[in-house]
């Protein structure tokens, strides 16, 4: 050691690296699990609970578990008695109807090219080292709800129409939510400058309308948009219900996301808005380029939270009459073949929705430490 020492002058010697207990798994698990006396009875704690409950559970839903079949008999026994493990037939013979409700079975494969152009064209948006992002912005935004509404609905390019009275499952979840939240963002944000503006009527209006929709909860405007809205449209005009539904998400979660993007606003120091107006900015540039940029950067975990809000809150659609996942799956576990088995449909849904919801949050913290400039604490 003494003959390395000398190699180097005085003051230059090379930075070490930390201590092992201070960085790698060693150190995640000292600073987050085992930091205070507290911290270390809560990890005992949660970790007793795990092997007391992790091990059955193990047990039902995967080692005794029956996995192939596509009715009930394969989880019986000889003698007609139900085996101890979890019976996932059920899911394997209601997979279809799960992911696409009562969807033509030979028409399925327009729902999967046209699910695999949305994912395509977001994962394009999302990743950073994908070129031309302004064309797959285009086509997302532009191009593809015409493609989408073609490949769904059908009545072109030789395509039979499939109503939406038969959509359903997975494939009305998405619709749902995506078309909500790309409708509720846009919308959120002229609800919020709305709000904010200096024009009495524009800002009074925004505020009745955020108000009144943020004081009734979204089951009601449901029943609004699909019973009493009809009333008010001429003799012989009616709206589709998933229409209606479509509508009615978007305008319930445009109210919430106005909020958010307000406090974003807010958030905004005086000295943003000043140098935008001494740089001889209009309003709309000011808001364009200067205030809103920052201030969506600053509100992204209130968007994410609204936006797995509308992913779960899809299956209030049951009360006018369309059957999403969650509804798809409650009817299965209600057939005569299938009753008992509501545990094993309602795990499949709940990992079904995790995934997409787990996937969002990810992103939003992934999105929240590219992009912030010193407001995170």
């Amino acid at each position: 050691m003494v003959a390395d020492e000398q190699h180097y002058a005085p003051g230059t010697y090379p930075s070490l690296p930390p201590p092992m207990r201070t960085t790698g798994p060693i150190g995640w698990v000292r600073q987050n699990l085992l930091s205070s006396p507290s911290n270390v009875l809560l990890t005992l704690l949660s970790v007793a609970v795990l092997v007391y409950i992790l091990p059955s559970f193990l047990n039902w839903a995967i080692f005794d578990a029956t996995w192939h079949g596509v009715t009930r008999a394969p989880c019986n026994t000889p003698e007609g008695v139900d085996k101890p493990g979890a019976c996932w037939t059920m899911v394997n013979a209601r997979f279809g109807q799960f992911m696409y409700g009562r969807y033509p079975a030979d028409q399925v494969w327009r729902v999967n090219l046209s699910f695999i152009l949305l994912f395509a064209s977001f994962f394009a948006l999302l990743i950073d080292r994908v070129p031309g992002k302004k064309w797959f912005a285009i086509f997302l935004f532009l191009i593809y709800p015409v493609i989408g509404f073609a490949l769904f609905y059908g009545g072109i390019f030789g395509l039979p129409v499939v109503e939406t009275a038969k959509w359903g499952g997975l494939m009305l979840t998405l619709i749902i939510a995506t078309v909500s939240i790309l409708a509720s963002v846009p919308l959120g944000i002229f609800l919020a400058l709305g709000r904010r503006s200096n024009l009495p009527v524009i800002r009074v209006l925004s505020i009745t309308f955020i108000e009144f929709v943020r004081a009734v909860p979204l089951i009601t405007v449901l029943f609004m948009s699909s019973v009493m809205l009809p009333l008010f449209l001429p003799v012989g005009v009616n709206f589709d219900k998933l229409l209606r539904a479509l509508v009615g998400f978007s305008l319930f979660y445009a109210a919430y996301m106005a909020e958010v993007v307000r406090g974003g606003l807010q958030a905004m120091p005086r000295g943003q808005y000043e140098g935008a107006m001494a740089l001889g900015l209009g309003y709309w540039k000011m808001m364009g380029l200067v205030i809103l940029p920052q201030a969506l950067r600053i509100v992204i975990p209130g968007m994410v939270n609204n936006f797995i809000s509308a992913f779960k809150d899809t299956s209030l659609v049951l009360v006018i009459g369309l059957f999403d996942l969650l509804n798809i799956v409650t009817q299965a576990t209600r057939d005569a073949q299938w009753r008992g088995l509501s545990k094993e449909g309602y795990l499949f849904a709940a990992v079904v929705y995790f995934i997409f919801c787990f996937a969002m949050s990810r992103y939003s913290i992934y999105l929240e430490r590219k992009l912030h400039t010193g407001y995170r604490r």
